[in-house]
C-alpha cells in the first residue's frame, strides 16, 4: 500500500492523479499482477471519472492512451469487479461526450472487444445481470458509430444472445431496455434484420408494445423504435402484414391518441407511426393499411393534432404515410407522348427517341406499374454485404478522373474542305470596305424606317355584344388570328382585339395623350356594350414617330405612335373624365417597351479609371425593340407543328419591368401538408370531386363548357404549353402539361391563358405532371401572370403572383415505358392559389417570362434597321434551317474600321472573337432575356459599348433551339433530344443548329482564330443567383481521390478571371456558386466540347436563376427582366475588363492592376465545392419535414433523408408577397 501511496503523491505533484492511475494500470497489465490491485485502481479511476469532467476530457483527449489501457485491461482481466468498473468508466466517458467519444472508442477497437466480452459473458451460468446491462448499454451507444458493427455482431454470433435475453426476461425491464436498444442497432443491417425476423423478433416486439398505459413508457418507446427498424426489411414487413399487425398498430395508435390528452407521450405515438411508415414500404403493407381504413384514421387524427404546434412531427409523419399509401393513378391521358407529332427525317438507331418509335401501337405507356413486386423484389435481403461496404463519405463518380480525357485536345473533326462552307458567314475576315462610307464618325439618330403595312382591322364582336358589362371576354378579348401560311396569310387581314389595339410596345409605362397629354388611361372595369361597339372602327397601323411628352420620367427617347383610335360618339359614364368622346380622336401612345440598358452601378471597381469605362452602364440610345405590327407579320412566317393561328396578348403587347420590387415569397408554415391533406380528401370524400374536363388538346372535337362559373383555358399560341385541364372542385383545377414533341417527358415549362374568372375568389391551380424532384417554387419563387385589363390600365407587365405555393410528389406515376425501364417514377405537383383582381379578365400564366422565337426575330429586325452602319458593323445571317423549316439566326457585331486604310482593316480583322449562344433549352427563357441585354448593350451608343466593339468581333447564335421554343417544349428540339447533349457528335439532319454552330467554331479553329471566350447562356431551376460553370483540369482532379496528383498539374488559371470580374461588377452574380469541374455526364455539352475539342480555355455556361438572389444588391428579391438584361450588359462590361487584363500594355494600365488576375486565383487551389454535382439545389430543408421520397421504390432516398446531418441554417429575410408590401422604386 505504501507503493500505491507514493504513486498517488507523485501523480498529484504532476497535477494529474488520473495519469498516474492509468500508468499503474498499464503496469499491472504488463506484469499480470494480482486482480485486487487492478480492482482498486479501476475503482479510483471510476471515482474520478464520475466526479470530474476534467478527468473524462483527459482520458479522451488527442494523444491520450487512457482508453487503450482500459480496453486492454478489459480484454485480459478475469476479475468480474474489474470488468464492471471498466464498463462503468466507459459509460461515464460517453455519457457527456456525444458521438465524438463513441467514435473515439470505436477507433481503438472497442466494438470488437465488447462484442467478444458479451459472447464470453453469455457462457456464464447463471448470467450476471449487471454485466449484461452494462455491455448492452455501451454497445448500443457505440454501435451506430461503427460502419461494420452489423457484420461484426453477426460474425461474433451475438445476435441470438441479445434476442434470447429479451425473450427470457420480458418482465425485467432494467435488462430488456438496453437489449432492445442494441437490437435496434443490429437491425440497421438488413441481413441482421432478416435473421432476427426469422427468429421471432417481430412477434416479440408486439408482446411489449400495447394500448395506452402510464407504466413503462420508456420501454414502449424503445420497442417501437426497434420495430420500425426491423420492419424496414421487406421480409419482416411481409411477416407483420401476414399476422395482421397493421390493424394492430392502427388500433394502438388511436388508443394512444385518445388517451394522451396532455401530449406527454408524443414520442411513443410517433414511434407507432414510424412502424407504420416502415411496413407500408411494401405493396402488401399499403393494401393492408387501406383495407384497415388507415387513410381515414390518420387523416382524422392528424387534423385533430393541427391545433398543437408541438404535435407537428405526428402530422408530418401521418402525411407522409398517407401520401405513400394513396393509390397510384395513371395520368388521365390517352398517351403521355406529346399530343403533337412531328415525323423525323431519320430515326435514331439508339436512345429514348428510338425506343419511342419502336413501341408497338397497342402499348399503354400511361398504365401504372409503380408498385413493387413482392415475389421478386427482395432487394438486399440476402447475404450480400454491399451496405456495409458503402463509403459513407461523399464520393461523386460523375467527376471525370481520366487525365487524358481532361486535357484539351484540339480536333478538327471535319475536313478543311468541308469547313469552307462556313466562309460566307465570316465576311468580316475578307471585306476590304472599299465601298463603305467610313468618314463620318457621328452616330446617326436611331429612327425606325419600318415598312408601312396595311391596317389590321380590329373587330370586337359587336353583333354579339349585349348590355352586360361582363362581356369583356367575348367582346374585348377575342384572339389575334394570323395565318400560319406565309404568302397566303398576307392576303388576309390578321384579326386582333381591343386589348391589342390599346397596347403596342414593350418596355415603359403605357400612357394615353388626352387633352392635356398627361392624363393616363382610366380603369377598364367599366367597359360596357357602348364602348365595345364604339371600338368597331379602331384600326392598327404604323404612323410616323413623334416625341412623346409625359412618358417615363428620366428617359428621353423617340417613340413611335402606332395606334389611331377613332372618335366614339357615345358618352361613357364610367370614364367621365374623358368628356363625351372615348378618346377624342387622339392617338394612344405606348411607352418604350424595351429595357435597353442597365442601371448605373455606384460601386464600380476602383480599377475602372479610364474615361471610357467610367461611362456608366446606362439606358442606351438603342431603338424601341417592340413593334406589335411587325410581330404579327413575323408570326405569320413562323412555322409550328400545331400550325398556331393565334397570338398571345403578352407577346403582342410586349412587357415592361414593373416599377416595384418583387420579394421572394415567404413560405407559410405547414402549407405543403395542408395541400397534401386536401389531395387526400379526394380519396376520403370522393363525392365532393367534380372531375370535369374543361380543356383538352387530345380531343379536337372538345367543346368548352358554357357554365359561367368555369374558367376557360387556352394554350394554342407560340410557346404555349397546356394539354388538359380538369375541374376538381368548384375553384380548383388540375392542369396537365404537354411532353416535348417526340418525347414522353420533360414537363416543366407552362404558358397558358385563363379567362372567365370572378374577382375575390381564390382559385387553386395544380400542375400535376412535373418531373424534377425539387423546385425553387419551394423556396420563394412564384409563377408569372399577365393581365390584359392591367395592361389596358397602363400596367403591361408580367408580375409574380400566387400564394400557398409548394412543389411536392403526388400520387400520379409514370409507367416503366415512360420512365426508361425504371418502375414507380412519380410525378410532382406545382400548386398555387391566385385571386384575380378583375372580373372577366384575360390572364396568362407562365413558368418564367416568355420570350418567343418571333420576339427574337422582331428584336433583331429592329436592331438591324436602327443601327448606325458607319459606327456599328452588324450582320444578321441565317446559320441554317431547323427541322420544321424555321431559320436559325446568326448575328455578327463589332465596330466598323476607322477607315479603309490597310492598318485599320488589319486591326479590324485581327480582333479576337467572342462566341455567344443561348436558349438551347426552350424552357430557360431567362437565357433569352440575358441575351437581349447583351445584344442591346452591344448595339447601344454607350462609349463603353463602342470600346467593346473595337476590342472584339462577336459571333452570336441567340437561339439554338427555335423549334423547341416555338412549340412550347421544355428541354428538347423536335428530335426529342436534349441538344446540349449532342455536341460531341451532332447529326446534321437531327441537330442542324448544333452541327452548324459547332462547324462555325471548328472553322475558326481551322483558320487559327480560336475565340477568346465562349459562353452559352442557360437558366437554372434549382439554384439562386447568376453563376458560371467552366472547365479546369486541376480543379476537377482536386475534387477526386487523387488530390496529390493535382499539385503536379500546371494550368493557366485564367478560366476564373471572367467569373471573378463579374462577381465584382454584376450584382446578381455569385462567385461562390461557380464550378470549374468537368463531369462525365456533361462531356457532350457545349461548354466541355468547346473547351476540349476547339481549345477555348474560357468556355463557360452562364446559369441565371429562375427565382431570385440570396446575396448582394438583389438579396431577397425575385429576378425580373430588368435584372436579367442588366446581367447581359454587365457580361459585356466584364469582357472589356478581361481585355484590359489580358492586354494591359495596350491600355497603359497601372502596374497595380497587372497582378489583378493573380489575386483572383488562390494558389493553394482552395476552390468552392461545386454544388452542381454535390447537390442540385442549394436550399435548406423545410421546417416541415415532409419527405419528398415517400415511395416504396425510393427507400434509399428515405434513408439518406433520415440519416443526413442537416445543419440548421438561418432563414432568409424575405418580404411579404402582398401587394401592399411591395416597395416601389424611386
Amino acid at each position: 500500500m505504501s507503493k500505491l501511496k507514493g504513486v498517488s503523491e507523485k501523480s498529484l505533484n504532476n497535477n494529474s492523479r488520473i495519469v498516474g492511475l492509468l500508468a499503474q494500470l498499464e503496469k499491472i497489465n504488463a506484469d499480470s499482477a494480482e486482480s485486487d490491485t487492478a480492482r482498486y485502481v479501476t475503482s479510483k479511476i471510476l471515482h474520478l471519472a464520475q466526479s470530474q469532467e476534467k478527468t473524462r476530457r483527459e482520458m479522451t483527449a488527442k494523444g491520450s492512451t487512457g482508453v487503450e489501457i482500459l480496453l486492454s485491461t478489459l480484454e485480459n482481466t478475469k476479475d468480474l469487479q474489474t470488468t464492471l468498473n471498466i464498463l462503468s468508466i466507459l459509460v461515464e466517458l460517453m455519457s457527456a461526450g456525444g458521438g465524438r467519444r463513441a467514435s473515439f472508442l470505436v477507433a481503438r477497437g472497442g466494438s470488437q472487444i465488447l462484442l467478444q466480452l458479451l459472447l464470453n459473458a453469455s457462457k456464464d451460468c447463471p448470467l450476471h445481470e449487471e454485466l449484461m446491462v452494462q455491455i448492452h448499454s455501451i454497445l448500443a451507444k457505440i454501435g451506430p458509430k461503427d460502419k461494420k458493427f452489423g457484420v461484426k455482431a453477426r460474425i461474433n454470433g451475438v445476435l441470438n444472445i441479445t434476442l434470447n435475453l429479451v425473450k427470457q426476461n420480458l418482465q425485467n425491464h432494467r435488462l430488456v431496455l438496453p437489449c432492445l436498444q442494441l437490437l435496434r442497432v443490429y437491425s440497421a443491417n438488413s441481413v441482421n434484420s432478416v435473421f432476427l425476423g426469422k427468429n421471432g423478433v417481430v412477434e416479440l416486439m408486439f408482446k411489449i408494445i400495447g394500448p395506452f398505459s402510464k407504466k413503462n413508457s420508456g420501454l414502449m418507446k424503445v420497442a417501437l423504435d426497434t420495430l420500425a427498424a426491423l420492419l424496414k426489411s421487406k421480409t419482416n414487413a411481409r411477416r407483420a402484414v401476414d399476422r395482421g399487425y397493421v390493424q394492430v398498430l392502427l388500433t394502438i395508435y388511436v388508443d394512444w391518441h385518445r388517451h394522451d390528452n396532455r401530449h406527454r407521450n408524443m414520442l411513443i405515438r410517433k414511434g407507432i407511426l414510424q412502424s407504420l411508415k416502415s411496413v407500408t414500404n411494401i405493396k402488401l403493407g399499403r393494401k393492408a393499411f387501406i383495407d384497415a381504413n388507415g387513410m381515414k384514421i390518420l387523416y382524422n387524427t392528424s387534423q385533430e393534432c393541427l391545433a398543437v404546434r408541438t404535435l407537428d412531427p405526428l402530422v408530418n409523419t401521418s402525411s407522409l404515410i398517407m401520401r405513400k399509401c394513396f393509390p397510384k393513378n395513371r395520368l388521365p391521358l390517352p398517351t403521355i407522348k406529346s399530343c403533337f407529332h412531328f415525323q423525323l427525317p431519320i430515326i435514331p438507331v439508339a436512345g429514348p427517341v428510338a425506343q419511342l418509335y419502336s413501341l408497338p401501337p397497342e402499348v399503354d405507356d400511361v398504365v401504372d406499374e409503380s408498385d413493387d413486386n413482392d415475389d421478386t423484389d427482395l432487394e438486399a435481403e440476402n447475404e450480400i454485404e454491399n451496405e456495409d461496404d458503402l463509403d459513407h463519405n461523399f464520393k461523386n463518380d460523375d467527376i471525370e478522373t481520366d487525365i487524358n480525357k481532361l486535357k484539351p485536345q484540339q480536333e478538327p473533326g471535319r475536313k478543311i474542305e468541308e469547313l469552307k462552307m462556313y466562309e460566307h458567314l465570316f465576311p468580316e475576315l475578307v471585306d476590304d470596305f472599299q465601298d463603305c462610307d467610313l468618314i463620318s464618325k457621328e452616330p446617326k439618330p436611331l429612327v425606325f424606317e419600318g415598312k408601312v403595312r396595311g391596317p389590321i382591322v380590329v373587330p370586337t364582336a359587336g353583333e354579339e355584344a349585349t348590355g352586360n358589362s361582363g362581356s369583356l371576354r367575348k367582346g374585348v378579348a377575342a384572339k389575334a388570328k394570323v395565318s400560319p401560311k406565309g404568302a397566303e396569310g398576307d392576303k388576309k387581314p390578321a384579326f386582333v382585339d381591343l386589348a391589342k389595339a390599346d397596347a403596342h410596345d414593350n418596355d415603359r409605362t403605357l400612357q394615353q395623350q388626352l387633352g392635356d397629354q398627361n392624363r393616363t388611361i382610366s380603369s377598364v372595369h367599366g367597359f360596357n356594350s357602348d364602348i365595345v361597339r364604339a371600338l368597331d372602327r379602331i384600326t392598327l397601323q404604323n404612323i410616323p414617330s413623334q416625341t412623346a411628352p409625359g412618358c417615363t420620367a428620366g428617359v428621353k427617347k423617340d417613340y413611335s405612335l402606332p395606334l389611331t383610335v377613332v372618335t366614339c360618339p357615345k358618352a361613357c359614364p364610367h370614364m367621365a373624365a374623358c368628356g363625351n368622346v372615348l378618346f377624342e380622336g387622339r392617338t394612344v401612345q405606348l411607352g418604350k417597351l424595351c429595357c435597353t440598358g442597365v442601371e448605373t452601378e455606384d460601386d464600380e471597381d476602383a480599377e475602372s479609371t479610364s474615361s471610357v469605362e467610367q461611362a456608366s452602364v446606362e439606358v442606351s440610345d438603342g431603338p424601341t425593340l417592340h413593334d406589335s405590327d411587325l410581330y404579327i407579320e413575323i408570326v405569320k412566317n413562323t412555322k409550328s407543328v400545331p400550325e398556331y393561328a393565334e397570338v398571345a396578348y403578352p407577346d403582342y403587347f410586349g412587357h415592361i419591368p414593373p416599377p416595384f420590387k418583387e420579394p421572394i415569397l415567404e413560405r407559410p408554415y405547414g402549407v405543403q401538408r395542408t395541400k397534401i391533406a386536401q389531395d387526400i380528401e379526394r380519396l376520403i370524400h370522393q363525392s365532393d370531386i367534380i372531375d370535369r374536363v374543361v380543356y383538352d388538346l387530345d380531343n379536337p372535337n372538345y367543346t368548352i363548357p358554357e357554365d359561367g362559373d368555369i374558367l376557360k383555358f387556352n394554350s394554342k399560341f407560340e410557346s404555349g404549353n397546356l394539354r388538359k385541364v380538369i375541374q376538381i372542385r368548384k375553384n380548383e383545377y388540375d392542369l396537365i402539361l404537354n411532353s416535348d414533341i417526340n418525347s414522353n417527358h420533360y414537363h416543366q415549362w407552362f404558358y397558358f391563358e385563363v379567362s372567365g374568372m370572378r374577382p375575390g375568389v381564390a382559385y387553386r391551380f395544380n400542375i400535376i405532371n412535373c418531373e424534377k424532384t425539387n423546385s425553387q417554387f419551394n423556396y420563394g419563387m412564384q409563377p408569372l401572370m399577365y393581365s390584359v385589363q392591367e395592361a389596358l390600365n397602363a400596367r403591361p407587365w408580367w408580375t409574380r403572383v400566387g400564394t400557398d405555393i409548394c412543389y411536392y410528389k403526388n400520387h400520379f406515376s409514370r409507367s416503366s415505358v415512360a420512365a426508361g425501364g425504371q418502375k414507380g417514377k412519380s410525378y410532382y405537383t406545382i400548386t398555387f392559389t391566385v385571386n384575380f383582381p378583375h372580373k372577366d379578365d384575360v390572364c396568362y400564366f407562365a413558368y418564367h417570362y416568355p420570350y418567343t422565337y418571333s420576339t427574337l426575330q422582331m428584336h433583331l429586325q429592329k436592331l438591324e434597321s436602327a443601327h448606325n452602319p458607319q459606327q456599328i458593323y452588324f450582320r444578321k445571317d441565317v446559320l441554317c434551317e431547323t427541322l420544321s423549316g424555321n431559320s436559325c439566326p446568326l448575328v455578327t457585331i463589332t465596330a466598323m474600321p476607322e477607315s479603309n486604310y490597310y492598318e485599320h482593316i488589319c486591326q479590324f480583322r485581327n480582333r479576337p472573337y467572342v462566341f455567344l449562344s443561348a436558349r438551347v433549352h426552350p424552357g430557360e427563357t431567362n437565357a433569352s432575356w440575358v441575351m437581349k441585354g447583351t445584344l442591346e448593350y452591344l448595339m447601344s451608343n454607350n462609349p463603353t459599348a463602342q470600346s467593346l466593339r473595337e476590342c472584339y468581333i462577336f459571333k452570336i447564335v441567340p437561339m439554338l433551339n427555335p423549334d423547341g421554343v416555338i412549340n412550347g417544349n421544355h428541354r428538347c428540339s423536335l428530335s426529342g433530344e436534349d441538344l446540349n447533349r449532342q455536341w460531341q457528335s451532332p447529326n446534321p439532319d437531327l441537330h442542324p443548329t448544333i452541327y452548324h454552330t459547332k462547324g462555325l467554331l471548328q472553322y475558326l479553329a481551322a483558320v487559327k482564330r480560336i475565340p477568346l471566350v465562349y459562353c452559352d447562356y442557360h437558366g437554372h431551376s434549382r439554384k439562386k443567383n447568376v453563376f458560371m460553370y467552366g472547365c479546369s483540369i486541376k480543379e476537377t482532379v482536386w475534387h477526386t481521390s487523387a488530390n496529390a496528383a493535382s499539385c503536379d498539374i500546371v494550368e493557366d488559371a485564367g478560366h476564373r478571371t471572367l467569373p471573378k470580374i463579374l462577381s465584382h461588377i454584376a450584382p446578381a452574380f455569385c462567385m461562390s456558386s461557380c464550378s470549374f469541374v468537368v463531369e462525365k455526364s456533361k462531356e457532350s455539352t457545349a461548354r466541355v466540347v468547346v473547351w476540349r475539342e476547339i481549345g477555348v480555355q474560357r468556355s463557360y455556361t452562364m446559369e441565371s436563376t429562375l427565382c431570385g438572389c440570396d446575396q448582394g444588391k438583389y438579396k431577397g428579391l425575385q429576378i425580373g427582366t430588368r435584372e436579367l438584361e442588366e446581367m447581359g450588359a454587365k457580361f459585356c462590361v466584364g469582357l472589356l475588363r478581361l481585355k484590359r487584363l489580358t492586354s494591359p500594355l495596350e491600355y497603359n494600365m497601372p502596374s497595380s492592376l497587372l497582378d489583378f488576375e493573380n489575386d483572383l486565383i488562390d494558389s493553394s487551389c482552395k476552390v468552392t465545392s461545386p454544388t452542381t454535382y454535390v447537390l442540385d439545389e442549394d436550399e435548406p430543408r423545410f421546417l416541415e419535414e415532409v419527405d419528398y421520397s415517400a415511395e416504396s421504390n425510393d427507400e434509399l432516398d428515405i434513408e439518406l433523408a433520415e440519416n443526413a446531418d442537416y445543419e440548421p441554417s438561418t432563414q432568409e429575410e424575405v418580404l411579404s408577397d402582398s401587394e401592399s408590401s411591395r416597395t416601389y422604386l424611386p
